[in-house]
């Protein structure tokens, strides 16, 4: 069968990989792809993940018989329904479903309305209303934007003062366009933080191993967030009573809730939870792959994924056979020197083939292939990943190859799962 993937980072190249190793995907397509992408897929760098229409007409053209849609914005502009309605079969949740992502007052209401552990939090419309309520409030505090933001519409404040001008960045700045007219304030959860994945297919929910990311762009947490620097999986915080608890008080009343509003979703559901002294608790919901931690979670994987995602897709999901490796991964994201401000591209890319053979896998998530080798485009470039007994195994490996490469304001942290080893 012919297979296509939406998307052109990290995340996307992992889920390429892990598609390939199934015996059912013959050929692989990818909209618009990458540079290390091309090494396992057919890349159509043309074919933007953000033209829905676009993406309709390159699967007809190719007799595509399957999609797999898994960046954020397609979903939400509804790229499944429209592949549906012609008739291709679609990997991802509708753009209905996809709410639970693409607007946190959505899923903040939903979880408010049918008793699901999360912040407490007020929405606001207008930003003099939500800075007169920050005049009530200590900090540190929270400040959301409403929409989609790149995994970057979230800030804890230190200070009220640094949450007003969240306020006003959003608000009136335009910080984000329309998906900062609308914000939240929430308090601020304690805990450490995980994340789980789960497969959906709108009546059976099935948890992947629990996985770790680290946002703040330095060591120690410092430094502004990001789209993630690294991650690893399994979670060590994420204990079986743990799980039980998440089951129980999220995952099942997510499930029953979604149902409850009408709308089925397929596809997978991130759960982002903070583990508080009340127990576990929603920081937040995405309606896809998580990026980097599909990076840690996909080589665990033991199973055919297609057949997964297909499952999914057709309501088979507690019938199929899902089986995780008793290993750990590690995942170090190399990203551009400036990231995630301003930064160059265009750098020259050296030690990709010695990473990889000491064992890693490297995951390309901006690079582009030129006549002098791989050279930098993006703020992420590689997501490098290794496997091991232990975390601190991983972990040890992930770093041993990571060193292996080499380009102009190569930055990674040094503390990815330090810890928790």
């Amino acid at each position: 069968m012919k297979v296509l993937v939406i998307g052109g980072g990290g995340r996307e190249h992992a889920v390429c990989k892990k598609l390939s190793e199934s015996k059912d995907a013959t050929e692989i397509l990818c909209a618009p792809g990458n540079a290390g992408i091309a090494q396992v897929a057919r890349c159509i760098p043309e074919v933007k993940a953000t033209d829905v229409e676009g993406i309709v007409a390159l699967a007809k053209s190719e007799k595509a018989d399957f999609v797999c849609v898994t960046p954020d914005d397609p979903l939400a502009l509804g790229c499944v329904d429209r592949l549906e309605e012609e008739g291709i079969p679609a990997f991802g949740p509708t753009a209905y479903a996809a709410q639970m992502e693409a607007s946190k007052i959505f899923s903040k209401n939903l979880m408010r309305k049918y008793g699901i552990p999360t912040a407490k939090c007020e929405i606001f419309t207008e930003m003099d209303k939500a800075l007169a309520y920050l005049d009530t409030q200590e900090a540190p505090i929270v400040v959301k934007a409403d929409g989609l933001a790149l995994g970057k519409g979230v800030v804890v404040a230190a200070t009220i003062e640094e949450a007003k001008n969240a306020v006003i960045e959003m608000m009136e700045g335009g910080k984000f366009g329309k998906s900062g007219a609308r914000v939240l304030i929430e308090e601020c959860m304690v805990g450490r933080e995980v994340t789980v994945l789960c497969f959906c297919d709108g009546k059976t929910i099935r948890p992947m191993p629990a996985s770790q990311d680290h946002k703040r762009v330095f060591d120690g947490d410092k430094g502004p967030n990001t789209g993630g620097m690294g991650a690893f999986a399994p979670s060590p915080l994420y204990t079986e009573e743990i799980a039980e608890r998440t089951e129980k008080e999220i995952l099942l009343p997510t499930l029953n809730a979604m149902n409850s509003e009408g709308f089925t979703f397929k596809g997978v559901l991130y759960v982002g939870l903070m583990l508080t002294k009340d127990g576990p608790k929603v920081v937040e919901y995405n309606a896809r792959f998580g990026d980097p931690e599909t990076q840690v979670v996909l080589p665990l994987l033991a199973s055919d994924l297609f057949a997964i995602t297909r499952a999914v897709r057709e309501g088979r999901l507690a019938e199929t056979d899902i089986r995780w490796k008793k290993e750990s991964a590690a995942c170090i994201v190399l990203a551009s020197g400036g990231y995630p401000e301003k930064y160059e591209s265009g750098k020259l890319i050296s030690g990709l083939e010695d990473a990889e053979a000491a064992g890693a896998t490297v995951y390309h998530a901006g690079t582009k292939k030129t006549d002098a080798g791989y050279v930098t485009a993006g703020g992420r470039v590689l997501g490098v990943t290794a496997l091991g007994d232990t975390l601190a195994d991983a972990v040890h490996s992930a770093y041993a190859a990571a060193e292996k490469i080499h380009f102009e304001g190569a930055h990674m942290r040094r503390d990815i799962g330090s810890r928790d080893m």
